[in-house]
């Protein structure tokens, strides 16, 4: 790894890696081997707990944030269960970009059709006069 990515944090290298996706499709770039990224820390239960309790989230909230069920997290924080490598790689986003992770756990979805609920149905029943 280049002394330059190791100092770019994981969301500038992820970026440059998007970049460089984009320019080797458009035949500008051609791919050389490069050695994978580590693999994310190990963090103590007293660690995710203070990760949680600094972004001044309920374990049930920092749950929903990271896409797993409270019981989870509970387990993590009382030592029953280590996080898998993915929801280590996300920890370690959310400690030390939590402003990227809460953009896209509570932005709106965009240009996701919705399925129709039966009520939107049946009220879009009772407009429609025969």
């Amino acid at each position: 790894m280049s002394n330059q990515q190791e100092q770019m944090g994981v969301f500038d290298q992820i970026k440059a890696g998007l970049k460089d996706s984009l320019a080797y499709s458009r035949g500008e770039l051609s791919l050389v081997a490069m050695e994978p990224p580590p693999p994310p820390p190990r963090l103590t239960p007293r660690q995710v707990a203070a990760l949680r309790r600094r972004l001044r989230m309920s374990q049930a909230y920092f749950a929903a944030m990271l896409n797993v069920s409270a019981k989870a997290v509970q387990s993590w924080e009382q030592g029953i269960r280590q996080p898998s490598d993915a929801a280590l790689r996300i920890l370690q986003v959310i400690d030390r970009r939590p402003d990227i992770v809460l953009e896209v756990a509570v932005a709106k979805p965009t240009g996701v059709a919705r399925k129709p609920s039966a009520h939107r149905i049946a009220a879009g029943a009772q407009r429609v006069k025969v």
